[in-house]
């Protein structure tokens, strides 16, 4: 089962989207929040993000999906970390929130790592209101 990251620069973000990401799947999907710092402050940092993605990793691959700006930056950075790693890790270009909703959704539905990132990017094309 392919697990999803997600991170953001407010450690609150992250676990309020894996909140609801976890509201439309099952249990035994992997939603792992990598927000904030260690600390507490507002910021991102690869090494808990590279951190993240190996526990969220079952086998399947990990869909990570970030807010904005140096989130992108030190996601790509813990993608170095990993490597040498055998994690199939993919960034998806998606809205946090819609993108991870659509992703816990497809992941549920025994999504393949490619279904995933696909359903999360689709989400950015979603209209809210007609």
């Amino acid at each position: 089962m392919v697990g999803i990251v997600i991170v953001s620069h407010s450690s609150k973000i992250a676990e309020g989207v894996k909140d609801l990401a976890l509201q439309v799947s099952t249990s035994s999907v992997k939603i792992i929040a990598a927000g904030g710092m260690s600390d507490g402050e507002i910021g991102t940092d690869a090494v808990r993000i590279s951190d993240a993605i190996r526990e969220a990793d079952n086998g399947d691959g990990v869909v990570v999906l970030a807010d904005i700006g140096s989130s992108i930056m030190s996601t790509e950075t813990a993608f170095e970390f990993l490597e040498g790693e055998a994690i199939d890790v993919r960034l998806a270009d998606a809205p946090i929130v819609e993108g991870s909703i659509a992703a816990a959704v497809e992941v549920t539905c025994g999504g393949s790592i490619d279904d995933v990132v696909r359903t999360a990017e689709q989400a950015r094309t979603e209209k809210k209101l007609s």
